[in-house]
């Protein structure tokens, strides 16, 4: 396998995985980007600029989340190494259950694509396997790569699968993104081996309903949405966050931890546009606006609230000059 190309770029969307019952399986891909232009060059080492989220933060070497990514494909599919100058503008929040990590895993893997000469190689499927080797699960990087709901899954061989799940027009995702960040580690480190039984059962029953409330009933949303395996387990770690979700549920909002935390996920619905409503700008907002609002008390706190519509593409390449599909 040679190198057909020197300069790619990728897109790559945000993600929350969980969605309250799909512990580990689902995920949404929403539209809050981040983007990566890759050149390979002549000269060993690398060179890594990173503007926006994580700047001055994550490394600026070979360690760059990014750079291992390329890395890792690149030997996948017995291409040669080269000297790498990466550029990472970064929308996407780091340590808040937005799959930040997952973003940068897909975007390196998806480069490396975009650099060698049979880009086949480095299909979905081998890309949402690599992404879940270096990421250990796939519900953030499937709904990356793919765009739109996603259910991932792993079988008793190791082999990886994800399919999408249809989500109805009328979903309006709102997220409400907290000052303080919480690592995948710290979130998982407080989930206990064993849940009874009973818990697990009734919550296979919500993420059943749950696929049909996203893509035909998002009246159901709120019963679907019902977590009894990670989410109370987890209050000690982000006692603000659970607080929030208790709230807005207690109001109607299908509310849920998003990922690992601490950012908070309204799955909401869109409200019927009006024409000479009182939104001039022609957008009538969701069924969950006025009780988020009410929740928070008109003191946001550090706290960052916005509709992010459900991104149905996923990730996407450019090689060259060539714009980003």
């Amino acid at each position: 396998m040679r190198l057909r190309a020197d300069r790619v770029r990728v897109r790559v969307p945000a993600t929350s995985a969980n969605l309250g019952p799909g512990f580990d399986a689902m995920g949404v891909a929403l539209a809050l980007h981040d983007e990566v232009e890759v050149r390979a060059v002549a000269a060993p080492g690398v060179t890594v600029v990173v503007e926006g989220e994580g700047a001055g933060a994550v490394p600026g070497d070979e360690r760059h989340l990014v750079v291992r990514a390329i890395r890792t494909a690149l030997d996948h599919v017995g291409a040669p190494q080269a000297g790498l100058t990466l550029t990472c503008r970064n929308a996407i929040p780091h340590g808040r259950g937005l799959g930040s990590s997952a973003a940068a895993v897909v975007a390196g893997i998806v480069a490396a694509r975009g650099l060698i000469s049979e880009p086949e190689a480095l299909d979905d499927a081998t890309v949402l396997a690599l992404a879940t080797q270096l990421e250990g699960h796939p519900d953030n990087a499937a709904p990356a790569i793919l765009g739109g709901a996603t259910i991932a899954w792993t079988t008793p061989a190791g082999a990886v699968g994800a399919t999408q799940v249809e989500v109805h027009p009328d979903v309006a995702p709102v997220v409400m993104i907290p000052p303080t960040h919480l690592s995948t580690k710290a979130a998982r480190g407080v989930l206990p081996e064993q849940v009874p039984f009973v818990d697990a059962a009734r919550q296979a029953g919500r993420s059943a309903l749950l696929v049909q409330a996203l893509g035909r009933r998002p009246d159901l949303l709120l019963d679907a949405t019902v977590d009894l395996l990670h989410q109370e387990y987890r209050r000690a770690v982000m006692p603000d966050s659970l607080a929030l979700v208790d709230a807005l549920r207690r109001r109607g909002v299908a509310a849920v931890v998003s990922g690992a935390g601490p950012t908070v996920l309204a799955l909401a619905r869109r409200l019927p546009d009006e024409p000479g409503g009182p939104d001039v700008a022609g957008d009538p907002g969701t069924d969950a606006d006025a009780a988020i609002d009410e929740a928070f008390g008109g003191v946001l706190g550090g706290w960052v609230i916005r509709r992010l519509p459900v991104d149905p593409a996923g990730v996407r390449l450019a090689v060259g000059d060539h714009p980003i599909g």
